[in-house]
């Protein structure tokens, strides 16, 4: 069910400027950046042979990224995201075994044009675990 790693997502003050030092250092691929109002959040992926790196920030006040920011005035790791081959049969599965799907239970549309949902992180070692339908 659960497929491979998707991206990481780091939590930052500028997300465009974040991802820079990996295109210059290490000639990686970076996106140009994308609002994501339904989320909140501006993306920037850098991607990497084996993965992507995510960088996130605030899209205004009520973003859940800014208060992930006034705890960690630095950023930080936010969460990690792995490919599942149906969605709604992983969240089925997921909550028959305890986890918590957070919102309303329903996918959304995130960053890839994809369905996903996030994980409580409580029920993941500490960890906010997102899944998109790969």
């Amino acid at each position: 069910m659960l497929g491979r790693l998707n991206h990481v997502a780091i939590a930052v003050k500028d997300a465009e400027k974040a991802a820079k030092i990996y295109g210059a250092a290490f000639g990686a691929d970076i996106s140009a950046a994308v609002p994501l109002p339904e989320h909140g959040v501006i993306t920037v992926f850098v991607t990497l042979p084996n993965t992507k790196i995510e960088f996130i920030q605030p899209l205004g006040e009520a973003s859940p990224i800014a208060k992930f920011l006034e705890r960690n005035a630095d950023g930080g790791i936010h969460h990690i995201c792995y490919d599942v081959p149906d969605i709604i049969a992983a969240r089925d599965i997921l909550m028959k075994e305890g986890a918590r799907v957070l919102g309303d239970g329903n996918p959304k549309i995130g960053a890839h044009g994809k369905p996903v949902l996030f994980l409580h992180p409580k029920d993941f070692s500490g960890a906010l675990v997102e899944i998109e339908q790969a």
